[in-house]
C-alpha cells in the first residue's frame, strides 16, 4: 500500500561478510552441485561447508530455489536438509517431484520421507580429507532412528 512503510527494516550489517548476489556467487554452487553424481545427495549446509566464507545452509536453499533452466540441467533435486528429506513440498509439481527423482536413481525414502543420508552422501575428493579430520557427517546428520534398510 502506497504510504505504509515495514517494519522490518534490513540494514547493510544483515548481510556484512557475504559475496553480493551476483552470478559467480550462484555458480559456484551451481558447479558443484552437478558434480553430485546420480544416486549420491549433499545436504544444504555440506554445500555450504564445501564452499566455505560467505556461504551457509539458508543461502544454498535460496539458491538451489533459483536453478535456472539455462540447459546446464543442474541436478537441483541431489541437494536435500540435514535429516535427508526433500525440502521442495509445495515448490515442485507434482509436490514429491524431489524424492521421485531421487527414488529413480536409487535413493531409498521411508515411511517419513527420510533418506539413509550417510549412505548416499557424497563428499568432492578434494573436501575428502578435509571431510575426514572434520568429520561432516557428525555435524550434518542427525540423531535419530530414520534410517532406510
Amino acid at each position: 500500500m502506497p504510504g505504509k512503510t515495514s517494519s522490518k527494516i534490513i540494514s547493510d550489517k544483515s548481510i556484512a561478510g557475504r559475496p553480493k548476489d551476483e552470478p559467480a556467487y550462484r555458480d559456484r554452487v551451481y558447479d558443484l552441485v552437478l558434480r553430485i553424481p546420480p544416486g549420491r545427495l549433499m545436504n544444504y549446509g555440506l554445500v555450504a561447508r564445501v564452499l566455505g566464507a560467505g556461504y551457509d545452509a539458508r543461502a544454498i536453499g535460496n539458491v538451489m530455489f533459483a536453478t535456472p533452466k539455462d540447459g546446464r540441467n543442474i541436478p537441483w533435486h541431489r541437494v536435500v536438509n540435514s535429516q535427508g528429506k526433500c525440502s521442495t513440498a509445495g515448490l515442485t509439481m507434482p509436490p514429491d517431484l524431489q524424492q521421485r527423482l531421487l527414488e529413480a536413481e536409487g535413493i531409498a525414502f521411508n515411511e517419513k520421507g527420510r533418506c539413509r543420508i550417510e549412505k548416499y552422501l557424497w563428499i568432492p575428493p578434494e573436501y575428502s580429507e578435509k571431510a575426514d579430520r572434520d568429520n561432516p557427517a557428525e555435524d550434518y546428520l542427525p540423531a535419530g532412528d530414520y534410517l532406510v534398510d
